[in-house]
């Protein structure tokens, strides 16, 4: 059954977006990330070839011809076809997919309409019996 993990109060969600990315991508090695929309896609992508050369973050968009051959894919298609350990959530639903992963990460930002939202997806896991951990960003500032 999938693990989800939820990271609440966050300021800058895309930040913490690239750093669950990079720790999933070591701890697992492969990485999808459902964005909301292609704004989102575009500036997560730009963000994630912004990190240190140092760790280098392989990605492409779940459409790309190199889809099957990268392990981390990021973008708004709300359907997955290909095999990944982790899955990163940045939309206000759960994914249709979510099942399929042995872990979710869920994000939540500060402000009301993202908490609220998030607190929905927490009920509804929480209601399917899935294990649900939580994580305050704010309680580390």
């Amino acid at each position: 059954m999938t693990t989800i993990d939820f990271y609440t109060h966050v300021d800058d969600r895309l930040a913490v977006a690239a750093r669950i990315v990079a720790k999933a991508y070591a701890a697992h090695g492969t990485v999808r990330v459902l964005t909301p929309d292609r704004m989102t896609t575009d500036a997560l992508d730009r963000l994630l070839w912004l990190q240190t050369a140092l760790s280098f973050l392989p990605h492409c968009r779940m459409d790309s011809a190199l889809a099957a051959e990268t392990p981390i894919w990021i973008d708004e298609l709300p359907e997955h076809n290909g095999p990944c350990a982790v899955l990163v959530n940045l939309n206000a639903e759960p994914p249709p997919f979510f099942s399929r992963f042995e872990r979710l990460a869920e994000i939540v930002g500060k402000g009301e309409a993202d908490a609220v939202a998030g607190r929905e997806r927490f009920r509804f896991y929480r209601e399917r019996g899935y294990e649900l951990r939580t994580h305050n960003l704010e309680e580390r500032d």
